[in-house]
């Protein structure tokens, strides 16, 4: 169990550091806009599309299930060495999932934190690229006012 919970445990850590740094680099991104060629941007686009933070979110879960099999197979044998008379076997293995659940449950709250930072860069992202848009649609119409004007 140990190592299965050191491996979840992992794996939500390296979830949230795959998801903190998208967000520096999505931020990186839109205070760069409007200043980058249009091959940069696409590049960045790209490599923002491709970010592995969801297939490292999958895998977390799938992990995640397993050790939840796991501890339940704990519990059944600490019930078991109880009931054999191993009564100090079973609290030592209870307070070792007890101790395992606490530190899963602080991952997952890391987890939860940085999905929250991700949805917000993403609300970000999408109010810069109206932003954007809106300044880029007001430059062309001041071009043809300008164009307009010099005809007269």
């Amino acid at each position: 169990m140990h190592s299965s919970l050191s491996l979840n445990f992992g794996l939500l850590l390296f979830y949230q550091q795959a998801v903190n740094s998208r967000i520096a680099f999505q931020k990186r991104y839109l205070s760069s806009m409007g200043k980058l060629s249009p091959a940069e941007e696409g590049s960045l686009k790209q490599t923002i599309s491709s970010w592995r933070a969801a297939e490292r979110l999958s895998e977390c879960k799938r992990y995640e299930s397993t050790w939840n099999s796991a501890v339940n197979l704990c519990k059944m044998a600490a019930d078991a060495a109880y009931s054999s008379g191993a009564q100090q076997a079973s609290i030592s293995i209870r307070t070792n999932i007890k101790v395992a659940e606490s530190q899963l449950e602080e991952a997952r709250k890391l987890s939860a934190e940085a999905e929250k930072k991700l949805a917000e860069t993403k609300v970000e992202e999408i109010e810069r690229m109206a932003e954007y848009a809106a300044f880029l649609e007001g430059s062309e119409e001041y071009e043809i006012q300008e164009a307009y004007l010099r005809e007269d």
